[in-house]
């Protein structure tokens, strides 16, 4: 028995100037044959999980690729290549199965449909192939995914802790299927709803309550996935949003009953996947007024796990403004900035034109730089792993990394883009974030990964960037129309 095991994943937010090109991969961590296995095997990622199914079987592991780059704008054909035909050569040199870990909202140059382009290309090359496939809790679901594939599950939780779960989960939905204990059967569709990515966590409502549903689905008989899909609305294409998928032991029936129950749920509670803003001075006012920290500052539209630019400095302007105390930030990409300071030296005191050094002409903003002044308290290579429940094992790379201390603000400055989803991001450069009274996160809901259990309050800061929840700031053309709520929809 050979089994495919292979991990391509990039979260495409198509108003992001940022390109993710191969060098984006290889900056997270683009592992080809051995080294993939190396690199993923015992993590908490879907790929673990099956490795570990594998060797239980014992099956032969072909691992031609694990590459995955932190969101941005769409991939060029040649990343895309680089991780797709390594794939389709494993499956041209025969394999028995295929278990891919994909996201779902891959956008390339050359096609808007990355995992779906690529299912199609391994079908083609063995039509009956048996093939299992994770996907992202925000996966924009298309009709190409599911027509390609076996059995198809996406995570439950966001922010992503149940990655390796759900991975076993369909592994042996696979494998069971192989041994003819099962026939998968599989139902999807979508809502005409494009919910906000930060009205998405799943310990609110109302995705708390699709999350409780798909449970309830897989413990009714014959039921053996459901899951609902909260979408990745930052991507402009034509299956963007809300979508459910189930999965069911050869009955069809059942598994279109429950799709459509869980789909009507997520349509009734239509106006709550929106958010409500809150003028920003207004929030940061709001913040000193309180006492026990950490205070959890959110600086949503500037969130690079979203594909932001993570160098907008209007929030942290804000704040400094208002003359918050002992504040700490992670993160802002501003690869000179951590040079120059690598030049001054650490305890040296340095001024900066601090982030603003991209434009984002999709939303009609120009970079805007802030000029700072502190000491340079820590420089390192930015190298650490991640040891809280979400990525758990994994090895982040930040690239050179260096902390500016202004008095009341430390500030951890990044030369590769990272969301701020583990504590590590704190830690691995001499912060102990639990000891902070304000904390300035570059994320909208991952942060609760690492972070929820310190934090004793958290507000969101409207401020600037490409993960904006503003949709007044997003020009649409290629999303199916109507759409709510960029068109109000009649209850029928």
């Amino acid at each position: 028995m050979r089994i495919l095991i292979a991990m391509m994943k990039h979260e495409t937010n198509t108003f992001s100037p940022i390109k993710a090109d191969w060098k984006r991969f290889q900056d997270w961590g683009a592992h080809l044959g051995e080294n993939a296995l190396k690199a993923y095997e015992g993590t908490g990622m879907p790929f673990g999980a099956y490795v570990e199914l594998a060797r239980a079987m014992g099956a032969e592991i072909v691992t031609p690729v694990a590459a995955e780059a932190m969101p941005s704008g769409p991939v060029t054909e040649e990343a895309y290549n680089r991780m797709a035909e390594p794939i389709l050569e494993a499956v041209r040199s025969g394999v028995d199965a295929a278990m891919l870990d994909l996201h779902g909202a891959m956008v390339a140059e050359h096609t808007d449909d990355g995992e779906g382009t690529l299912l199609e290309k391994i079908r083609e090359i063995d039509p009956d192939l048996p093939i299992a496939v994770t996907l992202d809790l925000h996966c924009n679901l298309t009709d190409k995914m599911v027509r390609n594939c076996t059995a198809l599950i996406g995570y439950k939780t966001y922010p992503h802790v149940d990655m390796y779960e759900v991975g076993k989960q369909i592994g042996k939905v696979l494998i069971d299927a192989m041994d003819g204990k099962v026939t998968p059967v599989m139902s999807w569709g979508n809502a005409p709803l494009l919910s906000q990515t930060l009205r998405q966590g799943t310990d609110d409502e109302p995705m708390a309550t699709l999350i409780r549903l798909c449970r309830e689905a897989e413990k009714e008989p014959g039921v053996l996935a459901a899951t609902a899909f909260g979408g990745f609305a930052l991507a402009d294409i034509r299956d963007s949003g809300n979508s459910v998928i189930v999965v069911t032991d050869g009955d069809q029936k059942k598994a279109d009953e429950v799709r459509d129950r869980i789909l009507a749920k997520a349509w009734e509670l239509k106006e709550d996947f929106i958010y409500q803003h809150t003028p920003l001075k207004e929030q940061v006012a709001k913040a000193k007024t309180m006492t026990e920290g950490p205070v959890l500052l959110l600086d949503h539209a500037d969130n690079c796990g979203s594909g932001a630019t993570q160098d907008v400095m209007t929030v942290i302007e804000e704040v400094l403004n208002q003359g918050l105390e002992d504040v700490a930030v992670a993160a802002v990409w501003d690869p000179a900035a951590v040079q120059e300071m690598q030049k001054a030296g650490i305890g040296n005191k340095i001024t900066l034109k601090l982030g603003g050094k991209t434009d984002m002409p999709s939303i009609g903003e120009v970079g805007e730089p802030l000029t700072v002044t502190g000491t340079v308290k820590t420089l390192t290579n930015g190298e650490w792993i991640v040891r809280g429940p979400m990525y758990t094992g994994v090895k982040v790379f930040m690239g050179p990394t260096a902390v500016l201390d202004t008095g009341n603000m430390e500030i951890v400055i990044v030369s590769n883009h990272h969301e701020p989803w583990d504590t590590g991001v704190f830690t691995s450069v001499g912060i102990q974030p639990e000891y902070k009274r304000y904390l300035i996160l570059k994320s909208r809901i991952h942060y609760r990964a690492g972070f929820a259990p310190i934090g004793k309050a958290t507000l969101t800061l409207d401020g600037k960037g490409v993960t904006t929840s503003d949709n007044n700031l997003l020009r649409y053309e290629k999303v199916r129309r109507p759409i709510y709520p960029l068109d109000l929809l009649n209850e029928a």
